[in-house]
């Protein structure tokens, strides 16, 4: 039996300045994921808009197409901030990027995933992959965010505090 490939995701950690432009008055974008199964699910449930890979994809291309898919709007064009990987704990890996830029997050409209609903009718649902997004401070994506990816919001923010040095 060979050994399983992990799951390769990429995605985009959209920032904003919110006053006078420190790494300490910045906002990310972070998203919730729709369906059932996360409808009362809030801290620890969020993620940064992302989607698997494709093969001989490169990763970012891969977090910009995602993004657009799960929002409904193309991600901001500028200078990126390669944020590593972090490893959920399903095994799969997340590859990041960051970007500043702006977005209205009442204007969402995500991609669309089926699933049997509720379980065992026999019925398949549609459901959004994101039901909404929002601008949240750095501590708050922390507690909003899946454990895994909080500590891509602090390598952002290093990286921010290194450029202003």
């Amino acid at each position: 039996m060979t050994p399983r490939t992990p799951l390769i995701s990429a995605g985009l950690l959209v920032y904003r300045y919110v006053d006078c432009g420190e790494p300490r008055d910045v906002e990310v974008l972070i998203v919730h994921p729709g369906g059932p199964l996360w409808a009362r699910k809030d801290d620890g449930a969020w993620s940064i808009p992302k989607g698997l890979v494709e093969p001989d994809e490169d990763h970012l291309p891969a977090a910009r197409r995602e993004f657009a898919e799960e929002l409904g709007q193309n991600p901001p064009d500028g200078a990126v901030i390669a944020l590593g990987e972090v490893r959920l704990k399903s095994g799969k890996r997340v590859v990041a990027f960051a970007v500043e830029g702006t977005l209205d997050v009442s204007d969402v409209v995500s991609n669309t995933f089926e699933m049997p609903w509720p379980p065992r009718s026999g019925r398949l649902q549609r459901f959004p992959e994101v039901d909404r997004a929002q601008w949240s401070t750095p501590d708050d994506a922390r507690r909003k965010l899946n454990p895994a990816q909080a500590g891509l919001v602090d390598r952002l923010v290093d990286a921010l505090r290194a450029e202003t040095r």
